[in-house]
């Protein structure tokens, strides 16, 4: 539903966005999910008149969560999902030419990064009276993401063939709390339709990732040249989200929009990149929008009028501009719900949940004579599995 959930409140799903809803967890009930995402990306960009492109895939998975009640209107909520990831590799040749060295020859330079950054989360849900619900959980960050930068003479300056290389490596280690505070409001709550309102408040704070950066020399030795660390002065944004969820038995029907302050904490982490721009960051803006229809939940005749079919949309823009240019990023997204029925009723609530999306970010917009922006292309299948336990925590009668 192009990830629309700020105000969503269902027994049956893990909310990842909001901790209000883990209020929404029935007594003597478990909820346990985990999911998988494929992705296949496409990068291309001009550079110096001449086109450059690369692809490559990613899989990983979504999120791992449970959802349990402490006691009446009081629920535990956990999760353990991918933050963000780094994953790209690409290579451009040049002829070089030095005015002592002369001709040097054609120098191949690689740009290559992998990693990613997990967050944790656990919190609680608080109904404070009916309808009206409070939440607050932890996060936290670890991981590592490493970048790779490689130069390499392909043929040397006595036309002998040896190849000459150096190879630059940036390792950066995450690891750090901060909190989320949420709040959901349903005005209209009847067995015919509900509307839920609901926000949330991310205080942010200093990641401040130990950077390591090491240079080595290609010879037999594998020389080091610099091996230094630092700490990177980097923070993560405020982030406040507002969000509007409306739902019958047939249709739901929801809205987001996200707000980010990047700029108040990593205003002053502006660089002058190897091209000669400035990057920067700024504050950015998302909206989401997404439908789900259900045809009919209660129909045993046909399997397929009790799928939930779902469509998404979402727009916003990247945090950093370079050369002074923004990004704008854009997705739209297609999946379906298959319940799962189970004798006994244990599972009466579980299902299986397949989704793709389409997107991209950037455009061929010229940063400056040389470079335009890199225009990036995706597409991303997910596979989500819902277990619903109903009966886990009754004591049996009979053995």
């Amino acid at each position: 539903m192009g990830g629309v959930g700020v105000a969503v409140r269902n027994a049956g799903v893990v909310n990842l966005l909001n901790p209000a809803a883990y209020s929404v967890a029935p007594q003597k009930t478990f909820l346990f999910s985990f999911g998988l995402e494929g992705q296949n990306y496409y990068n291309s960009q001009t550079v110096a008149g001449a086109n450059k492109s690369t692809a490559y895939n990613t899989f990983n998975f979504h999120d791992i969560a449970f959802q349990m009640p402490v006691t009446k209107g009081l629920g535990l909520g956990f999760s353990l999902t991918p933050y963000s990831s780094v994953g790209y590799r690409t290579k451009f040749y040049q002829d070089f030419s030095d005015p002592i060295m002369g001709d040097v020859g054609p120098v191949q330079y690689t740009y290559q990064g992998e990693g990613d950054v997990t967050e944790v989360k656990l919190g609680l849900g608080w109904e404070i009276f009916r309808g009206f619900s409070i939440g607050i959980a932890a996060q936290y960050y670890w991981g590592d993401i490493q970048r790779i930068y490689k130069t390499a003479i392909l043929e040397n300056i006595t036309g002998g063939g040896l190849i000459a290389d150096a190879t630059g490596t940036e390792t950066y280690s995450v690891s750090r709390f901060k909190g989320q505070f949420g709040v959901q409001w349903s005005p209209i709550s009847n067995r015919r339709r509900i509307l839920t309102i609901g926000a949330t408040y991310d205080i942010g704070g200093d990641l401040n990732p130990n950077v390591t950066t090491k240079v080595q020399t290609g010879d037999i030795f594998n020389t080091v040249a610099m091996d230094m660390g630092n700490r990177l002065g980097l923070k993560l944004p405020q982030q406040v989200a507002v969000g509007i969820y409306y739902n019958t038995p047939k249709i739901a029907v929801g809205a987001d929009y996200v707000y980010q302050d990047w700029r108040s904490g990593n205003s002053r982490l502006v660089e002058k990149s190897a091209a000669g721009f400035d990057v920067a960051y700024r504050n950015t803006n998302t909206v989401k929008l997404g439908v789900e229809y259900t045809p009919n939940k209660a129909d045993v005749r046909s399997a397929l009028k009790r799928w939930s079919y779902r469509a998404g949309v979402r727009y916003g823009t990247y945090n950093q501009t370079f050369g002074g240019v923004d990004v704008n990023e854009y997705a739209v997204t297609l999946g379906v719900g298959i319940p799962l029925t189970v004798l006994g009723g244990i599972l009466g609530a579980s299902s299986v949940d397949l989704g793709v999306e389409v997107g991209g970010r950037g455009s061929f917009k010229a940063i400056n004579e040389q470079v335009s922006l890199v225009k990036q292309t995706y597409f991303k299948f997910s596979l989500g599995v819902t277990l619903f336990g109903d009966y886990w925590f009754v004591r049996p009668k009979y053995d």
